[in-house]
């Protein structure tokens, strides 16, 4: 039988409020504690804190938990700028000072490395900072059409539910997104298909004559009427978007309407580069700090002319052709076909020659497929969140690059890989910092330089 909220809330009411002292951050942005010889998860707290909870999920072991009252709050606990934080589950750390989130982001990688690798970073490079708000040029919001209230819902889900937050603004995503909120629920529940559209991905290219390309990929499972078309077509003119449909798979999206429209782009200027995207392939979803990224990684690689460089995990190009303006020859392997297709078009674009894109398996890297590569004289990694785990193990003597660049989204895989690295491989952990691409969420996003003994 489906959990209701109803039914968890009379769960969670049974369990007695206690106690505690908030320890630590976890990796999910929530206070830790620890009573009677229990690990306690709660949501809502901060380090150094006195806090009454209530846990809603206990096991022999662990339980995770609500605050009830803070007794004794933090000096770093700050007020949160949007109305919805709390139930919206799409940010974790507004109630926490912007400067702390950063220091207890770079404490959890120190951590991890420790832990998890057994390895520490010579140095520990300073954070890489970029906009605190409306930074969110990418997202995927949730639709959900609620019969006894007449109504349509758009946003983020709720925190540890699949429910959909009640919201009308969102203060991490682009202005000009956040606006649109209201004015698509108010839209699509005129629609006759208002119950057959789950999802809405957007996506936000720069702006072509002062307006952002804005781009709304419809999720719709039944067919549109004449009426609902016309819906559409007047949603889009009014707010100056472009509307994509998907009715299936991801090869069923398509743009709706107009036909002719701006394409979705971002730049690197440091580079003098252009990057064409279609709205569900993968781009960083904050630019402004994409592109500071990329110069420490660049700073980090020290890329020469004379040198072969591999990419793994390129994805469109982001750093691949950054890489290649130093004039080195550089490789670029990625495990989706469409990626290396518009890494190409990107290339040509900018008329870069000196670089080449291949689509391999790279979860899959052995000894021997790595060394039928060549040669390379440095590497950059960019894995997503399971690491690159296979790539690492399978350097040889004779494979090894005197220099690693790893920019990871998943400070444990990194600091896993990192421990292969120093402790099997030979190398050393050089230097490592954080990177806030998501400000007010528990992600963290990192970079680490390892360079051969």
């Amino acid at each position: 039988m489906r959990r209701n909220r109803n039914q968890s809330r009379k769960e969670s009411a049974l369990n007695p409020i206690t106690e505690a002292l908030i320890e630590s951050l976890d990796q999910e942005g929530r206070g830790v504690a620890h009573v009677e010889g229990k690990t306690i998860f709660i949501d809502g707290a901060l380090p150094n804190e006195r806090v009454r909870y209530q846990s809603h999920h206990v096991k022999s072991t662990y339980e995770v938990a609500n605050v009830v009252q803070v007794l004794k709050p933090s000096n770093q606990r700050v007020t949160p700028k949007c109305p919805h934080f709390g139930i919206c589950g799409g940010c974790k750390l507004q109630h926490l000072d912007f400067a702390a989130q950063v220091a207890a982001k770079q404490r959890l990688l120190e951590n991890d490395f420790k832990h998890i690798g057994k390895v520490q970073p010579v140095n520990m490079l300073p954070p890489l900072y970029g906009p605190t708000w409306g930074y969110r040029h990418k997202a995927r919001l949730s639709v959900k059409y609620v019969e006894k209230k007449q109504r349509v819902l758009v946003g983020f889900n709720e925190k540890a539910t699949r429910f959909v937050s009640d919201m009308n603004s969102c203060e991490v995503l682009v202005p000009e997104v956040s606006a649109l909120i209201q004015p698509l629920q108010d839209m699509i529940v005129q629609l006759s298909l208002r119950d057959k559209i789950p999802q809405i991905e957007l996506a936000v290219g720069e702006a072509v004559t002062d307006i952002p390309v804005i781009v709304l990929i419809f999720r719709i499972m039944g067919g549109l009427t004449s009426e609902d078309e016309t819906l559409l077509k007047t949603f889009a003119d009014l707010h100056q978007v472009q509307i994509w449909t998907q009715t299936k798979g991801p090869d069923t999206i398509l743009p709706f309407y107009p036909l002719q429209a701006a394409q979705l782009q971002y730049s690197l200027p440091e580079f003098d580069l252009s990057y064409p995207f279609k709205p569900n392939e993968f781009t960083q979803v904050n630019p402004q700090i994409n592109q500071v990224m990329i110069r420490r990684a660049m700073q980090l690689l020290q890329p020469q002319s004379s040198e072969t460089i591999a990419d793994f995990f390129c994805g469109i190009g982001n750093f691949t052709l950054p890489i290649a303006r130093s004039g080195a020859a550089v490789l670029g392997l990625e495990g989706l076909s469409n990626l290396v297709e518009r890494a190409n078009e990107s290339a040509q674009l900018n008329h870069i020659k000196q670089v080449k894109f291949g689509v391999a398996d790279l979860f899959k890297m052995t000894e021997s497929s790595l060394a039928e590569l060549g040669h390379f004289d440095k590497w950059l990694v960019d894995p997503p969140r399971d690491g690159a785990f296979e790539l690492v193990k399978a350097i040889t003597p004779e494979t090894a690059p005197q220099r690693i660049v790893y920019v990871s989204c998943n400070p444990a895989t990194l600091a896993r890989d990192a421990g292969v690295l120093v402790n099997d491989k030979g190398y050393t952990l050089a230097a490592a910092g954080v990177i806030n691409m998501f400000p007010h969420t528990a992600h963290v996003e990192s970079i680490a330089l390892f360079t051969l003994n």
